[in-house]
C-alpha cells in the first residue's frame, strides 16, 4: 500500500520492481497487489513502473522461466481480468520474445493489470483479482478517499493468506490506521518498507514456544500467524546520492 504522501519515487518504484518481478516473482511474498493513492498516480508511479520492467532481459534472468505456471495459463489470467469494466493492461501480457522455455514452464514479460478499486472489491470479481499467480504477475489499483481506504482494508481482510505486506508511508497516522487493521504477519512499515527480499527475520511462530519448530511442520502450519507478527519499521533515510540499481 502506498500511502498519501508521495517522496522518494525513484525509490519506492525501484523496490516495487524488484518486489514484484525479481527472481520472476517466485519468491516467498513477492507482491501481487499494489494499492497506490492517487498522489502516486499524480507522480507518475506506473509509468516508472513500467520502465523498469521493460529493463528485465531473458539474456541476463532478470525475467526467466516460470516453474509451477505455464504461459497459457498466465495469459489466460490476464485476459479474464481484462474482461472487469474499467481493467487495463498496465504494461508487459506478452509471451517472452526468441525463447526456448518449454511449453509446460511459463514464459511471460513482467505484467501489470489495473482494475479499478470498485470493481476489484466487487464479490463476482474479488476472487479473481486476489488469485496468486507465481510468476512475473501483480494486479496494481488507485484508491483515494477515506472510503476508498475501507475498500482496500476490507479487501486485505477477506483475502485467505494473510503474509507478507507493506506500508509505504510516512505519515504516522496512515501507518497507525493501516497497521491496526489488518492482521499480516509479517508487515514492513516506512518510506522504505517492501515485501520481499529484506534481511529481517520473518518468524512463522508460534511465538513463545521453544518446541517449535516453525515454518514447515504441522504444528507451525496450522499455528501460522495465531500469535507472532512482525512489524518492522524502515523509514529511512535513503541516501541523497541514491541512484537506482540494476534489475536482479
Amino acid at each position: 500500500i502506498l500511502g498519501p504522501d508521495v517522496s522518494d519515487v525513484d525509490y519506492v518504484a525501484w523496490v516495487s520492481d524488484q518486489d514484484a518481478y525479481a527472481c520472476s516473482g517466485q519468491k516467498c511474498s513477492a507482491q501481487s497487489i499494489l494499492f497506490y493513492h492517487k498522489n502516486w498516480a499524480k507522480a507518475g508511479i506506473e509509468d516508472k513502473l513500467k520502465t523498469l520492467a521493460a529493463r528485465r532481459q531473458l539474456d541476463d534472468l532478470t525475467i526467466g522461466p516460470v516453474l509451477t505456471v505455464t504461459t497459457k495459463r498466465m495469459l489466460d489470467h490476464v485476459d479474464d481480468l481484462l474482461k472487469i469494466p474499467g481493467a487495463r493492461l498496465a504494461f508487459g501480457g506478452k509471451e517472452l520474445k526468441n525463447h526456448s522455455i518449454p511449453s509446460i514452464y511459463g514464459a511471460i514479460e513482467p505484467t501489470a493489470v489495473f482494475v479499478p478499486l470498485s470493481e476489484a472489491a466487487k464479490p463476482e470479481h474479488f476472487e479473481l483479482v486476489t488469485k496468486e499467480i507465481f510468476g512475473p504477475f501483480q494486479v496494481i489499483t488507485e484508491y483515494d478517499s477515506a472510503a476508498d481506504v475501507e475498500t482496500v482494508l476490507g479487501m486485505l481482510e477477506r483475502m485467505e493468506a494473510h503474509l507478507t505486506a507493506s506500508v509505504v508511508s510516512s505519515d504516522i497516522a496512515f501507518q497507525q490506521h493501516i497497521l491496526a487493521n489488518t492482521v499480516n504477519g509479517t508487515t514492513y512499515n516506512g518510506i522504505r518498507a517492501r515485501t520481499t527480499g529484506a534481511p529481517q527475520n520473518h518468524w512463522f511462530g508460534p511465538a513463545g514456544d521453544p518446541r517449535a519448530g516453525a515454518i514447515g511442520t504441522p504444528e507451525a502450519i496450522k499455528l501460522v500467524w495465531s500469535c507472532h507478527r512482525e512489524i518492522i519499521n524502515d523509514f529511512g533515510p535513503i541516501g541523497a546520492d541514491w541512484t537506482t540499481p540494476k534489475a536482479t
